[in-house]
């Protein structure tokens, strides 16, 4: 399985981007795709996932009404529109294939519900 990611870039505060990620190959047994991201010197946060089945979504507090994640027409691609950025939301942005059931936030933003992650896509918001 790989998964590539487009659409990083640098955007002035307030400002807005789209991430996009589509995979390819053995994909079958995917429940989902989220996106996280990694600030120098932090670790890896959870920003976004959306199931397959019933199409959930889900959102850490500090994107919520500010980040969208939609998939893209029936693939195994989704789409993060992300609006009203801040240099906050400077970081890497990998997007990661979900492999192990579960429909709960807690199971959706652990990094061990992915097993397939994408190459990363910069994305800096200056002020």
């Amino acid at each position: 399985v790989q998964l590539q990611a487009f659409g990083g870039g640098l955007v002035q505060a307030g400002g807005s981007l789209r991430l996009s990620c589509a995979a390819s190959g053995r994909t079958r047994n995917s429940y989902g795709m989220g996106w996280f991201r990694q600030a120098p010197g932090k670790e890896r946060e959870f920003v976004a996932a959306v199931r397959w089945t019933g199409g959930r979504s889900y959102y850490a507090d500090s994107v919520k009404g500010r980040f969208t994640i939609s998939r893209d027409n029936g693939k195994i691609a989704v789409n993060l529109q992300m609006n009203s950025l801040n240099p906050e939301d400077t970081a890497v942005y990998y997007c990661a294939l979900n492999t192990v059931y579960g429909s709960t936030y807690f199971a959706l933003s652990n990094t061990t519900s992915y097993g397939f992650w994408g190459q990363g896509t910069q994305v800096t918001v200056s002020s």
